[in-house]
């Protein structure tokens, strides 16, 4: 069998920042003072961050010349000019409202969209998101299909929309409740999983038929796209660029965390084509966020969104990046650890229940094992389970827990090589011949919403 040819990154390394792995005793001070919680940990006590993709990429040389050559004028600068050409170039957007990062986008949406007794159906919504529309009354109501919850499963598209599901729920509450569907490009919240562009086109139909807009989440949309042209029929010839473009036609707008894909360390966007919401949102953009051509965004930080749009679209590019998610999750399968299968795109998620089955879920599992892989290796991951997703019942009260219990490993672009990745690796492997001995966790305080990013806990 012929030796597959060894692809190296499509870039050079030019500038470099140091980082340090302090010790044993001391990650044990810093855990127990951050309430056993990673989101409080201080960058400095990190040795390797896993802890998210959004805003933590290496920008380019041409997003910092831009950065460079940016106009701060307060309305009409040139850099939303660029931006607004790069949105209808790269999304096919004639309008663009700017702002400071993707739950900006989605408030100013939601605030116009959304009201009291509302319901919109998702593949599956992210914890921000969530809280959102709750805090406007509305319901978000997870239309995935099924096999997003079976970890082992290998499904092409598991971020795919179950249009049975789908369309029994516009039955139940009528069309007139459901002010937009929403999907989210790649599935964040089910391990990073993409949605096929047979999907995409079938809801939009649906929609149509009930006269209902489609949004989409389109922070990793280029990642989508990456896997709609190595799996799906009819694309594996097409260039990143024109699938990218093709997504979006089978949407009436987006809401856009610049802080991914386009590789961004600040900045979002909502895409529309309806002039009318467009103008219902201004004021609302004005109030909260900054006048229209800015958006809360510096100029020089419009410079570098619009060029990392145009960056996004490199073929060998995000085929690199996924290239060195599938390493880490070759290394991890290797050691015997479960992950979602088949490799999502930004992340590894690593199945906590196969891992840690004696902790119950309210004793929170993936952030105990958030914990002890920071003990073991100084690296920080995020868990994403009981603590962050689980919701009342609205009729008992009682706590629902998830139906996944997970880790997440975000690889941030550029940012790491493949030796940080064997670091990462051998860390969890260790934690994982010894996970009988691990622990859960326990509140200790913690507020009513979004507690995950507050919480103090303690070990049980």
């Amino acid at each position: 069998m012929k030796k597959e040819q060894v692809m190296a990154e499509p870039f050079r390394i030019k500038v470099v920042e140091p980082i340090r792995l302090i010790s044993r005793e001391e990650r044990e001070r810093r855990i127990k003072e951050a309430g056993y919680n990673v989101f409080g940990l201080k960058s400095d006590d990190i040795y390797i961050d896993l802890l998210t993709d959004s805003g933590t990429a290496a920008m380019s040389d041409n997003q910092w010349a831009g950065i460079m050559l940016g106009d701060e004028s307060y309305a009409g600068c040139r850099g939303f000019r660029h931006l607004e050409e790069a949105v209808h170039d790269v999304l096919g957007f004639n309008y663009v409202v700017p702002v400071h990062q993707g739950r900006a986008a989605e408030r100013l949406l939601f605030q116009v969209m959304v009201k009291k007794g509302d319901v919109i159906p998702f593949n599956m919504p992210f914890d921000t998101t969530d809280a959102c529309i709750r805090s406007l009354g509305g319901k978000p109501v997870n239309c995935v299909a099924d096999v997003a919850y079976e970890p082992q499963a290998i499904h092409p598209f598991k971020g795919n929309i179950d249009l049975v599901k789908l369309r029994a729920l516009i039955t139940e509450v009528g069309a007139q409740k459901i002010p937009f569907i929403m999907l989210t490009i790649t599935n964040n919240a089910g391990g990073g999983q993409p949605v096929a562009m047979s999907n995409l086109k079938e809801v939009k139909e649906v929609a149509s038929e009930y006269e209902i807009p489609v949004f989409i989440d389109a922070a990793r949309c280029a990642e989508n796209a990456y896997f709609i042209q190595q799996r799906e029929e009819g694309y594996q010839d097409r260039a990143l660029a024109e699938i990218i473009k093709e997504q979006f036609s089978y949407s009436d707008g987006c809401t856009f965390s610049c802080k991914k894909d386009p590789m961004a360390n600040i900045g979002g966007l909502i895409g529309l084509n309806n002039e009318e919401l467009y103008r219902k949102i201004l004021p609302l953009l004005i109030a909260q966020e900054g006048f229209i051509t800015y958006g809360g965004l510096a100029g020089r930080d419009l410079e570098a969104v619009a060029r990392g749009l145009r960056e996004m679209t490199d073929d060998d590019l995000i085929a690199s990046r996924i290239r060195q998610v599938e390493y880490l999750g070759e290394l991890l399968v290797d050691s015997g650890i479960q992950i979602i299968q088949p490799v999502g795109g930004h992340a590894l998620f690593v199945d906590v229940a196969s891992f840690l089955p004696h902790i119950p879920q309210s004793h929170f599992p993936a952030d105990a094992l958030a914990v002890e892989l920071y003990l073991e290796s100084g690296v920080r991951a995020v868990g994403l389970g009981a603590l962050a997703f689980s919701t009342p019942d609205e009729g008992t009260g009682e706590t629902i827990s998830p139906k996944m219990e997970l880790l997440r490993l975000a690889i941030p672009r550029r940012v790491y090589t493949d030796r940080h990745m064997d670091v990462v690796a051998e860390g969890l492997k260790r934690v994982y011949e010894r996970r009988n001995q691990i622990r859960g966790l326990r509140i200790v305080h913690a507020p009513p919403v979004l507690r995950h990013f507050l919480a103090r806990l303690e070990p049980v």
